[in-house]
């Protein structure tokens, strides 16, 4: 196929773009072929890629109900949401905060929800609060607390139709031609369920790197992990870090193993700032949310500890260090689209801000190397999203709604 007339970073405005074998074969000006498309001036950009979501949770919120604070205010909107519908079916809820009903257990949810199963999962996505009904269908005990054990509560719960198809579009139509799945334990045929999605796709533990999960209550200390660590190599990890304490042991074991080509930093949610030349020696990758000050502000005024506080998801001080730095959204955890992502890394005013082409570049780095930028080049995949608009404006807006088209290899992904 050939894309003509778009403005191509590196190329400059009006020029023409020939695919062929899923790659960019030529750029040049009056560039003739079959399949031509017009750009119409529009930016064409790599394809936006999210290097952290979590995509069969994503796909199951169509069959969620949403009680995060932003979605119910307090107890009764809670009850609300939970009994609203059949009776005896159960209830799947997602996003809750403390914020909106206190802290809960069985019992809790008992009092809001008694007459059918109900499970509730926290906006960290670590926690699931199941009701007594719940427990009892599923012939378990306890208090209805159970942290990180998705893969053991899998077996007692009906299936949850997974809309990959709507995630598919939806992305797309956002320009996300890729994605990197961060599961820290992928179920079994989790890549051939994925599959059907139209995005790039990497899973992590199935492709490098390897996802390691760290929890303060059962955090290893650094020589244990690092034994953990250099069990994995020569394959890089990718290590979930949300406090001041995890990035610390991480450092610490990458140190004793030394660093690998592709090691990540996830989350990256505390870096004290004397770690960042720590950072910088070992040649980490960092993925990052700039988006969850925002979406989060008001619970981390009173959640975080005040010593954390001015380091929360470093961005602007991080580039300026020579890390590498990159983005996902986390989604459902955080917003899905990635051009909210970018305005909040924009709008920072705690000295993290990002300048809007520094925003955009969150998103289009290599998929096993998010921190290294994917260029139109010649030989170049062909995952590219076009825009209705030049770069210049688009970076005024950072907007979904400008995006015209994304392309895997070369194909259009169909819009929605």
């Amino acid at each position: 196929m050939l894309i003509r007339n778009v403005e191509a970073e590196g190329h400059g405005p009006a020029v023409d773009i020939r695919i062929a074998g899923g790659r960019i074969a030529e750029i040049g000006t009056g560039l003739t072929g079959p399949g031509e498309v017009d750009g119409r001036g529009g930016a064409l950009l790599p394809g936006l890629h999210d290097h952290h979501v979590h995509l069969a949770a994503l796909a199951a919120e169509t069959a969620s109900v949403r009680v995060g604070p932003s979605d119910v205010r307090d107890r009764t909107a809670l009850s609300a949401a939970l009994m609203g519908g059949p009776a005896g079916e159960w209830v799947r809820a997602v996003g809750y905060h403390e914020s909106v009903a206190g802290e809960l257990d069985r019992w809790a949810l008992d009092a809001i929800a008694p007459d059918r199963p109900v499970r509730v999962q926290h906006r960290t996505g670590a926690l699931w609060v199941w009701n007594s009904a719940a427990l009892r269908a599923a012939g378990l005990e306890g208090d209805g607390r159970f942290w990180r054990e998705d893969e053991r509560l899998r077996g007692f719960v009906p299936p949850v139709r997974l809309d990959l198809e709507g995630v598919g579009r939806r992305a797309a139509a956002l320009g996300v031609t890729g994605f990197t799945n961060a599961d820290p334990h992928p179920a079994s045929g989790l890549t051939q369920m994925l599959s059907v999605l139209p995005q790039r796709l990497l899973v992590m533990g199935v492709d490098e790197p390897v996802k390691l999960m760290l929890d303060d209550p059962t955090l290893p200390p650094p020589a244990q992990l690092a034994r953990a660590i250099r069990e994995i190599r020569p394959r890089p990890v990718a290590v979930h870090c949300v406090t001041r304490v995890q990035l610390l042991v991480t450092l610490l074991a990458l140190d004793e193993v030394g660093p690998a080509d592709g090691d990540r930093i996830e989350h990256g949610s505390v870096i004290p700032v004397e770690t960042i030349p720590w950072l910088r020696r070992l040649g980490v990758t960092v993925v990052t949310q700039p988006h969850f000050p925002v979406e989060r502000g008001d619970a981390y005024a009173t959640d975080v500890d005040a010593d954390d506080r001015p380091h929360l998801y470093r961005c602007r001080s991080l580039a300026e260090a020579c890390i590498p730095l990159a983005a996902g959204t986390d989604a459902p955890y955080g917003t899905s689209d990635p051009w909210a992502v970018m305005r909040a890394a924009t709008e920072r005013d705690d000295g993290e801000r990002l300048e809007p082409e520094a925003a955009l570049r969150l998103f289009t780095g290599e998929p096993q190397h998010p921190g290294q930028a994917r260029r139109l080049t010649v030989g170049a995949v062909a995952d590219l999203c076009l825009l209705h608009v030049p770069l210049r404006e688009a970076l005024r807006t950072l907007s979904g709604e400008l995006v015209r088209a994304a392309y895997v290899s070369g194909r259009l992904i169909p819009p929605a």
